[in-house]
């Protein structure tokens, strides 16, 4: 497939978004998965799952079947859940063992990927167990949350999260359980979604209800190499749900961050919600919101958080409304591309330009 016809161009006021067949043509799909969501650092579990010696989980990136775990020593680990014998599965699901045994012939391997045992191998010649260790992936931890990448040459995790630990280091992340999961599977390509996430444009003519809950005159916009990050000052109204539990003297105002390709990190006074966006064909996207809270324990939670999820899902309906739609139009022969908003849209310029440099280079 052709994509070097597309130039992305850096100064915001000349440029034109990416075409309208990259978010169409199901043969992209597949140059995504290898060359973005296969280089990139994905979010696949929480550190709640591999905290003791033992601990481990199974997962999948881009259809390749992984494992995480923590070995006796305490390190954490992630691996392809392949054995190297005929391809077994050596994990399923989650939970503590001391070993993984591969379920087709019972290779057994430790929790830090060395081959232990070959039931029945005596014979075999040119063969050494260190040579047939599971494979490794890159694998780190941010606040509460574990990350993969299956690309070696990757840049490490805090080179692509920046200043979001530093700046969010006041709030207590790593003491935020996890109160609810909620997917949408919605009939559009995932930069469609992605690219509604980065922009507040349509936040006054979309979403009434936010609009009311927001200072949008102040609402802006920061790029940085592998980010972006959303302000959004909140109104002086009482009731509002983004003032609940506000500390004296804490600025009251919603912080999204959004991190290349694939996950949203909206950070409230008293909550963390995260979106992760899935494609599940090139026209088909699955969007995982998670919620964490302070005392998730607690009989009020529940009671609380229910005004906050109606709020979000709300929210979410409407973006959902638009997305469809868009994706609808964008098979239409009136469009090619379009250009951005100088003043709002410089989050969806800088998502297309790492695009363009992603999918470009092979």
């Amino acid at each position: 497939m052709q994509l070097n016809d597309y130039v992305f161009e850096p100064d915001l006021a000349r440029a034109t978004t990416i075409p309208a067949r990259w978010y169409i043509d199901p043969a992209m799909l597949a140059i995504e998965e290898e060359r973005i969501f296969g280089r990139t650092w994905q979010l696949v579990g929480r550190v709640e799952h591999v905290r003791n010696p033992g601990d481990y989980f199974t997962c999948s990136v881009v259809n390749e079947p992984l494992v995480v775990t923590r070995d006796t020593a305490g390190n954490l680990h992630a691996f392809y859940n392949v054995c190297r014998h005929r391809a077994g599965s050596v994990a399923e699901g989650c939970g503590n063992r001391k070993t993984l045994q591969c379920s087709y012939h019972a290779w057994t391997y430790n929790l830090d990927g060395t081959l232990r045992s070959t039931p029945e191998f005596e014979g075999v010649e040119n063969f050494d167990k260190a040579d047939y260790g599971l494979r490794p992936v890159q694998v780190d931890t941010w606040g509460p949350f574990v990350f993969v990448n299956l690309d070696p040459q990757a840049p490490p995790l805090r080179d692509v999260l920046g200043a979001i630990p530093e700046e969010t280091a006041n709030m207590p992340l790593e003491r935020m359980g996890f109160y609810k999961r909620v997917d949408y599977e919605i009939n559009c390509n995932w930069k469609v979604y992605v690219d509604n996430y980065l922009e507040g444009y349509h936040i006054p003519v979309a979403h009434p209800g936010l609009f009311k809950e927001i200072d949008y005159k102040q609402y802006r916009v920061e790029t940085f190499r592998y980010y972006s990050k959303q302000h959004a000052p909140i109104r002086e109204n009482p009731d509002s749900l983004y003032r609940r539990h506000l500390e004296e003297g804490a600025p009251a105002q919603a912080l999204y961050y959004w991190v290349f390709p694939n996950l949203m990190l909206n950070i409230y006074p008293d909550n963390l919600q995260i979106n992760i966006i899935l494609p599940l064909g090139h026209e088909r996207t699955l969007t995982i919101f998670e919620w964490y809270v302070l005392d998730v324990d607690r009989p009020e939670v529940a009671e609380e958080f229910h005004r906050s999820f109606k709020f979000s899902d709300v929210v979410q309906k409407e973006d959902i409304d638009i997305c469809e739609a868009v994706q609808k139009r964008l098979r239409s022969r009136s469009y090619n591309v379009g250009r951005f908003s100088v003043l709002r849209e410089n989050g969806v310029h800088h998502f297309h330009g790492l695009l363009a440099e992603y999918l470009q280079r092979a």
